[in-house]
C-alpha cells in the first residue's frame, strides 16, 4: 500500500509539473520584432570602419537587442571600443543596440577598429545575438555576410 501511494505522488507531481510547463508557456506568449541591421564596412591599410544601424519594424518594441560583428581577420587588441560594446574574442565584437521602438527610430553604432595585420580583404558577419526573446519572421535583413576589400570603399549591407 506505501508503495503504491509513493508511485501515486510520484505520478501527480509528474503531472502537475507537465501541466504547470504547459500552462506557462500558454500563458506567456513571446512578443513579435523585426529587428534589421543595415550599414557599410570600409577597409583600408588595416584600419577598419563600421557604421551600423539597428532598427526595429515591429510590431513590438524591445528594450535591448545585442548585435554581434565577427570578422575573418584578427582585430588589433587595445581599441577602445563604442560604449555598448565589448569584445567578444579576438575577431568579435558585440554591441546594445538600447531600445528599438517600433516608430522606425535607428540606433547608430559607429566602430572604428584595426586589424592584427594589413589584409587585403575580409568577411565580415552582422548578425543578431540576443534580441530579448522576440519572435522574428524575417531573421533576412538581420544576418548579412559581407566581403570588404582594402580599397577604402564602403561595403554597403
Amino acid at each position: 500500500m506505501h508503495a503504491m501511494r509513493r508511485g501515486l505522488l510520484v505520478m501527480s507531481v509528474a503531472w502537475a509539473t507537465v501541466v504547470g510547463a504547459v500552462g506557462a508557456a500558454a500563458g506567456s506568449v513571446a512578443p513579435e520584432a523585426d529587428v534589421s541591421h543595415h550599414g557599410h564596412i570600409a577597409l583600408l591599410d588595416g584600419r577598419l570602419d563600421v557604421l551600423l544601424l539597428s532598427e526595429n519594424r515591429g510590431p513590438s518594441a524591445l528594450e535591448d537587442a545585442t548585435v554581434r560583428l565577427v570578422f575573418s581577420e584578427p582585430l588589433a587588441p587595445g581599441y577602445r571600443l563604442a560604449p555598448g560594446c565589448v569584445w567578444g574574442g579576438d575577431r568579435e565584437v558585440l554591441c546594445s543596440t538600447g531600445p528599438l521602438r517600433v516608430d522606425g527610430t535607428r540606433h547608430e553604432t559607429v566602430l572604428g577598429l584595426r586589424t592584427a595585420g594589413a589584409p587585403q580583404e575580409l568577411t565580415a558577419r552582422v548578425s543578431t545575438a540576443w534580441n530579448g526573446g522576440a519572435t522574428d519572421r524575417n531573421p533576412a535583413d538581420n544576418d548579412h555576410r559581407v566581403l570588404v576589400l582594402a580599397t577604402g570603399d564602403p561595403y554597403v549591407f
